[in-house]
């Protein structure tokens, strides 16, 4: 599993990683790994509000529809139209090519709550 050290991980299998003041948004090698090849991506529109642990999209798989939980809560400022045209990137690239959305955080404290690499990995063991 790869689980790249410099960012932070959700419960719900996101990744989140600060830049400038945001944070970008996608899923975690671990969570596509288990959803299976990723099919279709539904993301929020620029402007959205995001909500922390609220849906703001979902992927579909060949297996399922699973939704995306918001690791934080803010606005959106930039969405990856790729992923429309290209959802199998998620499987290919989860930390590259298929980040979801770039979000200016309301509250930055809440990137605090979430985990690094290691505690992530742990919780994955556990499942």
């Amino acid at each position: 599993m790869d689980l790249p050290k410099e960012l932070k991980y959700s419960e719900e299998h996101e990744w989140v990683k600060e830049e400038d003041g945001k944070v970008r948004i996608g899923i975690t090698d671990f969570a596509q790994s288990e959803l299976g090849d990723i099919v279709f991506v539904e993301l929020p529109e620029v402007g959205d509000e995001l909500e922390a642990d609220e849906p703001f999209g979902s992927v579909e798989s060949v297996k399922t529809v699973s939704e995306l939980y918001a690791p934080i809560s803010g606005k959106v400022v930039e969405v990856n139209e790729e992923l429309d045209d290209s959802p199998e990137f998620v499987n290919e690239s989860p930390y590259e090519k298929a980040w979801m959305v770039v979000v200016e955080p309301s509250d930055k404290s809440e990137i605090d709550n979430l985990m690094d690499a290691e505690a992530y990995e742990e919780m994955t063991k556990e499942d």
